[in-house]
């Protein structure tokens, strides 16, 4: 079989050279193949080089069996695997990406009340001699925004990124070869 058959002519290419299948996948795991979780050192380099290339370039990938196993379902079997595990990544990295988004809302909440509170106190605190309080309920007040403001500016990025990758890896088309 041809390693260029199925593949998109512009498409990245990563080989893999295995003794067998069942080096892909994790070893305590006793689900079927299909179901079953890679080894993270596969899982690693797959994401790693997939990490390297541009974010629009078409991948693939190849698996180079020294020994197919003596059913041949390898062929029919790994792609399918490969798929459903990096599907099941970006279910779970959206999963994060929604509950980080609904406390950061939670956050922007308890943290605007809070920040409106501070400010009325402060202003109360208006003296000459209040200075020190007054500034203090201010910045406790703005430091309250801290986490929400993290949250909405900066920590959904890479979640959403990593999502996306895994929605890639899931599309990516994998060829099972002997040798």
């Amino acid at each position: 079989m041809s390693a260029s058959m199925g593949f998109p002519p512009d498409c990245e290419r990563l080989e893999m050279r295995l003794g067998e299948a069942k080096q892909l996948f994790l070893a305590i795991d006793a689900a079927p193949f299909r179901e079953r979780d890679l080894d993270p050192r596969a899982e690693e380099f797959i994401v790693g080089w997939a990490q390297e290339l541009r974010r629009d370039a078409p991948l693939g990938l190849v698996i180079r069996l020294e020994r197919p196993s003596p059913s041949g379902d390898d062929a029919a079997v790994l792609p399918l695997a490969v798929a459903e595990f990096f599907r099941d990544r970006a279910a779970a990295a959206r999963r994060r990406l929604r509950e980080l988004l609904r406390t950061g809302r939670i956050s922007l909440v308890i943290g605007l009340a809070f920040n409106a509170l501070a400010l009325v106190l402060a202003d109360l605190f208006s003296g000459q001699h209040y200075g020190i309080v007054q500034e203090s309920l201010v910045i406790g007040g703005w430091v309250a925004m801290w986490r929400p403001i993290e949250v909405f500016l900066y920590d959904w990025w890479p979640i959403r990124a990593e999502a996306r990758l895994h929605d890639r890896l899931a599309a990516m088309p994998v060829q099972v070869v002997a040798g």
